[in-house]
């Protein structure tokens, strides 16, 4: 999102004034010919998108909603996206998609690609948390709203979840099913719900009087892959668990397959619990016990969220926090 530009970037470096800067890109004629040659350069050096000006998204009203998302190939976000599509035609809106495919780069590309076919307003579900590239959107006064992700030093729209409970109320589960040594695959902590997840674990394991042992939590890629090889990676190291608490359910698929590979049952031998609840959870064999987000809310909120300030009914930033609830399954 580093790459957005603003008028006032592109004037700074012309070393104009922002309305000069806007009347040379607009080509006006009461601009001199050197003042234009040098706004233009100056645009052309940042990467500035004329379509993407702060006005054409206030007055230029297009009824489109741009949205970015890190991988459309996760059933998370299908079901988000349903949510979107359906607020979004409820009020007369439609839909502008765009998977970066968990690439930062892709992701700033995106944003001026929406921008620069003039959508109202964008929602966006980012590769990192980064609070300068929220900024750079804030400054530039472009209506958008952050989704799943929880920006605690940002004045910023955002919807997400209550992860920390989610983390707390899986590893609460496990740990009322006689188990205390409960590993946790985590997502990459440059992620606010890899970080509420794990706090709401540790958080569980405290309030139990269970020590956190650092050698039981491990990083890795959220897909059903990543949860196979972290798995068998701490079976390999001889990591003594009884119980595991994978980011989500994907990865929990994959964790079950190795699971079943060293010749041990679920929940019999080993306890498990996922985190979204897509719909291949209740399907796998065992059920999946896992944590359920509201993950049509969450894109309905969001959109519902996003047009009472496009259309200047709200001032203030919101945060909205939506619950979350443990589903038992395979018990």
């Amino acid at each position: 999102m580093k790459g957005y530009v603003t008028l006032k970037k592109v004037a700074e470096r012309a070393g104009v004034s922002i309305n000069t800067a806007s009347r040379a890109i607009n080509n006006k004629p009461d601009v001199n010919v050197e003042t234009k040659k040098r706004v233009l350069k100056a645009a052309k050096e940042l990467g500035y998108v004329r379509n993407a000006t702060a006005v054409a998204l206030r007055t230029r009203k297009t009824r489109t909603i741009g949205v970015v998302i890190a991988d459309n190939r996760n059933p998370f976000y299908a079901e988000v996206l349903s949510g979107m599509e359906a607020a979004a035609k409820k009020k007369n809106y439609h839909i502008i998609l765009v998977n970066t495919q968990r690439d930062y780069k892709q992701e700033e590309e995106a944003i001026n690609l929406l921008l620069a076919k003039r959508v109202d307003g964008l929602l966006i579900a980012p590769v990192q948390d980064k609070d300068d590239d929220i900024k750079n959107l804030i400054e530039a006064n472009i209506p958008f709203v952050v989704v799943g992700r929880y920006f605690k030093d940002v004045d910023v729209d955002v919807v997400y979840n209550d992860e920390v409970k989610g983390g707390f109320l899986a590893t609460e589960y496990l740990i009322k099913k006689g188990h205390k040594r409960i590993a946790f695959i985590d997502g990459f902590l440059y992620k606010s719900p890899a970080r509420g997840r794990l706090e709401g674990y540790k958080k569980a394991l405290k309030e139990y009087g269970i020590p956190v042992d650092n050698s039981l939590i491990t990083v890795g890629d959220i897909d059903v892959e990543d949860g196979y090889n972290r798995t068998k990676q701490m079976f390999d190291r001889g990591i003594d668990f009884t119980a595991l608490f994978a980011y989500n359910d994907m990865m929990a698929f994959g964790t079950m397959k190795a699971i079943k590979e060293k010749g041990l049952r679920i929940p019999e031998d080993i306890g498990l619990v996922g985190y979204d609840d897509i719909p291949f959870s209740s399907l796998m064999n065992p059920p999946l016990t896992t944590v359920r987000l509201k993950k049509q809310e969450l894109g309905m909120e969001s959109v519902n969220l996003l047009l009472s300030r496009v259309n200047g009914r709200r001032k203030k930033v919101k945060k909205v926090m939506l619950d979350v609830e443990l589903i038992v399954r395979g018990i």
